[in-house]
């Protein structure tokens, strides 16, 4: 088995073997996990909102005073378990035309595979880099997971674009719902390239259970007060 090279990955994790074989059938055969993962998803979500509600106003403030022509919130649509697309919520953290800007910038992708990522990508505004840093852009994404489109817990949910890229081993992490955090947004992120993310993806899919998604809610948790390498 070949080290993954990002120094804090969990320890649990240090060694995530190249090739997983993921069979489908035998995820869709855990139904007592998947009921309680539903169910833990619900409840999460409803007291995420409720108990983040303050938040939500403050950033939506604070987006709007720094440009009250766009919208708070932005959608986009992602791809889901079994190549499902839906419409998935962030607090907008980019200029309004930043969809049309990234054609231009696709040439200054910062990591190898179906994913774009730039450090200083000129499309983030000034409160986007914080709520970006400390993944507070992602919380709206917890009314996905209560219309069950997303789970608390699963792999990044991809666009179009980047699925027409996979490969068959990639195709894999669309086995299960997408998250709103899983292990790749805990173990380095950014540092963390497309290869080492479907990995990780894939690692968490195998071996996945109610404790597990606790453990990484926990990392996330703490990850939004002590930021990582986000951006």
């Amino acid at each position: 088995m070949d080290e993954v090279n990002v120094s804090n990955l969990n320890s649990d994790i240090k060694k995530v073997g190249e090739e997983i074989i993921i069979s489908k059938e035998e995820i869709d055969s855990k139904y007592f996990y998947l009921l309680m993962k539903r169910i833990f998803d619900i409840f999460g979500s409803v007291i995420g909102l409720v108990v983040l509600s303050p938040l939500f106003l403050i950033v939506a403030y604070k987006i709007k005073k720094e440009d009250s022509a766009g919208p708070i919130f932005f959608s986009q649509e992602r791809v889901g378990k079994n190549r499902k697309t839906f419409k998935m919520y962030k607090f907008r953290s980019m200029c309004v035309d930043a969809e049309e800007k990234l054609e231009f910038l696709l040439q200054h992708n910062e990591v190898q595979g179906a994913m774009f990522k730039m450090k200083e990508d000129p499309r983030v505004t000034k409160i986007g880099k914080f709520i970006r840093r400390t993944s507070i852009d992602e919380l709206p994404q917890l009314f996905n997971v209560l219309k069950g489109e997303m789970s608390l817990v699963g792999p990044r949910p991809p666009l179009q674009r980047e699925v027409d890229e996979y490969s068959m081993y990639d195709t894999q992490r669309l086995f299960v719902k997408p998250g709103c955090t899983g292990l790749w947004q805990t173990s380095g992120r950014n540092e963390v390239g497309f290869q080492e993310m479907v990995r990780l993806d894939l690692y968490y899919i195998k071996n996945s259970s109610l404790l597990y998604d606790l453990k990484i809610i926990l990392k996330t948790v703490v990850i939004m007060i002590k930021p990582n390498s986000a951006y």
